[in-house]
């Protein structure tokens, strides 16, 4: 049990800030930035968003380790869904649903 706690500790340390991060640069018009948000979006709902995993080797490596941590956090802190550890997580995640062509 302390080792689990332990564990999410970790991820829980790691992944907040990561997460932060990349919902930055899901924010800006790249090609690294529509990766990323597709990345996010597929927590937020994996049917409407599937992702292809082989997108992640085209980003650089801040930004590959960013996501391997919040892959980390969602899989072993599941504490709550991802876009509930962000300000208006709902709206934001939405928004760039719409930026990616997909409505509700």
């Amino acid at each position: 049990m302390a080792d689990l706690e332990t564990e999410r500790q970790a991820a829980t340390k790691a992944g907040l800030p990561a997460l932060e991060r990349l919902a930055g640069v899901a924010e800006r018009d790249t090609g690294q930035a529509e990766t990323v948000r597709l990345f996010l979006l597929s927590f937020y709902n994996g049917y409407r968003f599937p992702f292809n995993l082989t997108r992640l080797r085209g980003l650089d490596k801040p930004l590959f380790n960013d996501a391997v941590a919040v892959l980390t956090l969602d899989a072993r802190v599941t504490a709550q869904e991802i876009h509930h550890y962000l300000e208006n997580g709902s709206e934001m995640f939405e928004r760039w649903a719409q930026l990616q062509g997909v409505e509700s």
